[in-house]
């Protein structure tokens, strides 16, 4: 079974306090891009732009979003990981915190059987 299909899995990864740690390092210097130990929100905007996720994930490539809503809609995604509220910086803790909630959000939400996943995901996040 794929890790991306089984709830258990991500958990199981998640504790795993060296594996996880190690990922959540390697992912975090690969964002933060002047190597100065914290991820601005240019940093975070670059990659999610890289990324399309909207694109690829909900096909509204030719839906017309404005620059605007994309540029709104990465200030909210990098609020989420600036836990300390700064609004200028993310540091590594609040990159592993907000990563470990969402991956632990994701894993729940592949245990559960039911046809609603997707609100309830929604809601957790």
């Amino acid at each position: 079974m794929s890790l991306l299909n089984d709830g258990a899995a991500i958990s199981d990864f998640v504790y795993d306090d060296r594996a996880f740690r190690a990922s959540i390092e390697g992912r975090f210097a690969s964002l933060d891009a002047d190597g100065d130990g914290l991820i601005s929100f240019a940093e975070m905007a670059e990659e999610l732009m890289s990324l399309k996720v909207l694109q690829a994930s909900f096909d509204v490539a030719g839906t017309g979003l404005s620059h605007r809503f994309l540029v709104e809609l990465h200030r909210d995604i990098f609020a989420r990981f600036d836990r300390d509220g700064s609004r200028a910086t993310v540091d590594l803790e609040e990159f592993e915190d907000e990563m470990k909630e969402m991956l632990m959000a994701v894993a729940g939400f592949l245990s559960e059987g039911s046809e609603n996943k997707w609100s309830r995901l929604c809601a957790k996040l």
